[in-house]
């Protein structure tokens, strides 16, 4: 506010003498104000904190250190000096001593930046902002025409600020007929949407270009910044509309019938009004995983921890899930699952009723609300289940209804790093088919699946091939001992004395290599041959 304040006022004051000498009292007092704000923003700087190496650093003593070693303080310190002491000399007719209060400029615009970036109407913010920076150009601009009018003479020509002192137009002698002209021929210049009298002296011309000039970058900025916000607030709705564009010149050009046309159109229209046109993943991939995390655990937590299944399931595994949840919208009389179909998802009522209907499509057995879950033992995929991995019953949305889908591979991707939790949630699922008797307990009638069946064989070969590596090696170990103890016996028969012939030292030598090249090859047939047998 005393930024504003200064930046608007001042100009104001020192171009209309009036404005000055008829509230010379009141600016006294606002000055002060702003003065004294100047100061306390100066000291708020002084315990501002700061980011060091990720910390935010909270020292007095480095705070002060850093506010004064800054740029900003600097400016700081020109601003506030007292400058209006220069009023007892000048006198109070030159208010433009206070232009040293002009350079906070900076401490509006990081204002303006922080807010832009922490309120959720940016858009409507931008224009807003644009629009201030406008009206204060407009505004120097017309107390410089007023000035440089009176010093090129009022009423000399049309082009400057008509006479004062004119009895048939005496209204332009009045403090608020100066500005509001000056104002309205700054607007017509800046904006070059109207005609103004052409100037008559050099000078004039000058000004006149120079303010030309100005405008053109006015417009220029006034059109692309409006142009871009206006694009951004509607960049939602241009994409959401493509896509249906998209789909209903598909659906032309395949020759859909009316009905079902009509179906997807009324479906896209319940998710813009509804707010639920964005593609979750799509908004929040920007976002590092741990605070994707923490917003999918306030979304989704509880929702998640409605199913039983998952009611006692550690955080991390409900974690991993929850960042897997897709939302899904259903039409009314929408099948979600139908009886025989193979179960690929477990679905959690966010909003909206199901019903749980016969073949027919038309009897309801139960409706479910808010809260409620199904698929859960489908997508487990428990052993001895009597309906496997089948829908058991037709599902049909009555409404419009939100629902959460958790696919089979992604809980199975998660449970692979939660083993026990994986255990656990077989169990649980167990129990709950034994309690409505679904479950059939007879190991003979359990038929493994054939991916299990695979597993184990190449779980048996890998088996056969560590077997054979280690037989291999303790075959080594053996000759090699075998040979150290040969060694050991004959520096032993040295030792004591007795002869060792040479020749029979050779003939035992070599007949020894023999026999341990034999029972060597004897012992890895043997081994080829059992290992032949096994498979």
């Amino acid at each position: 506010m005393p930024v504003m304040y200064n930046w608007t006022m001042i100009i104001a004051r020192a171009c209309f003498e009036e404005l000055q000498h008829n509230f010379i009292v009141y600016w006294i007092l606002l000055d002060l104000v702003s003065d004294l704000m100047y100061v306390a923003d100066m000291l708020v700087r002084t315990r501002t904190g700061y980011l060091e190496q990720g910390l935010m650093v909270k020292d007095e003593k480095l705070l002060r250190d850093c506010y004064v070693n800054s740029f900003q303080f600097k400016l700081d310190v020109v601003s506030m000096l007292p400058t209006d002491i220069l009023y007892l000399f000048l006198g109070l007719d030159y208010p433009e001593i206070r232009m040293n209060k002009l350079l906070r400029i900076g401490r509006m615009m990081e204002f303006f930046t922080r807010t832009e970036t922490k309120t959720n109407y940016p858009n409507i913010f931008r224009i807003a902002n644009l629009i201030m920076y406008i009206l204060i150009i407009i505004h120097w601009n017309a107390c410089f025409y007023f000035s440089f009018s009176k010093s090129i003479g009022f009423g000399s020509d049309d082009w400057v600020y008509p006479a004062l002192d004119d009895p048939e137009e005496p209204e332009y002698g009045q403090p608020m007929r100066k500005y509001a002209f000056s104002l309205y021929w700054s607007t017509l210049t800046l904006t070059t949407i109207g005609e103004t009298p052409p100037p008559a002296l050099d000078s004039e011309f000058v000004f006149h270009v120079v303010d030309f000039l100005i405008g053109v970058l006015i417009f220029a900025t006034i059109v692309g910044n409006i142009a871009t916000m206006i694009s951004n607030m509607n960049a939602a709705q241009a994409q959401f509309q493509s896509r249906i564009d998209n789909i209903k010149q598909y659906m032309q050009v395949r020759k859909v019938s009316q009905e079902l046309e009509l179906r997807v159109i009324k479906w896209f229209d319940y998710l813009w009004n509804n707010g639920k046109a964005q593609d979750e993943r799509e908004v929040l991939r920007y976002l590092p995983d741990k605070l994707k995390a923490e917003i999918a655990i306030q979304v989704h937590m509880d929702t998640l921890k409605k199913v039983r299944i998952f009611a006692d399931c550690e955080a991390g595994l409900l974690i991993e899930l929850v960042l897997k949840l897709r939302p899904q919208v259903f039409s009314p009389g929408d099948y979600i699952c139908k009886k025989g179909d193979i179960g690929r998802e477990m679905y959690i009522i966010k909003d909206g009723q199901l019903a749980v209907v016969a073949d027919d499509g038309v009897t309801q057995f139960v409706v479910l609300g808010s809260g409620s879950y199904f698929g859960e033992i489908s997508i487990l995929n428990i052993k001895g289940s009597k309906a496997g991995n089948r829908r058991t019953a037709n599902i049909r949305s009555i409404g419009y209804s939100d629902l959460f889908c958790l696919s089979k591979d992604d809980l199975m991707e998660s449970l692979l790093e939660y083993p026990e939790a994986k255990a656990m949630l077989e169990d649980k699922g167990r129990q709950i088919l034994l309690k409505d008797g679904l479950i059939d307990l007879d190991p003979a009638n359990i038929i493994p699946e054939a991916k299990e069946l695979e597993e184990k064989v190449n779980k048996l070969y890998s088996t056969m091939d560590l077997m054979q590596v280690k037989l291999k090696k303790i075959l080594g170990q053996y000759q090699n001992a075998d040979l150290a103890l040969n060694h050991r016996i004959a520096d032993l028969e040295r030792v004591t004395g007795e002869e060792v012939e040479g020749d029979h030292e050779e003939g035992v030598g070599q007949e020894t290599q023999d026999e341990e090249k034999g029972g060597a090859e004897g012992a890895t047939d043997g081994g080829d041959e059992e290992q032949r047998g096994d498979t």
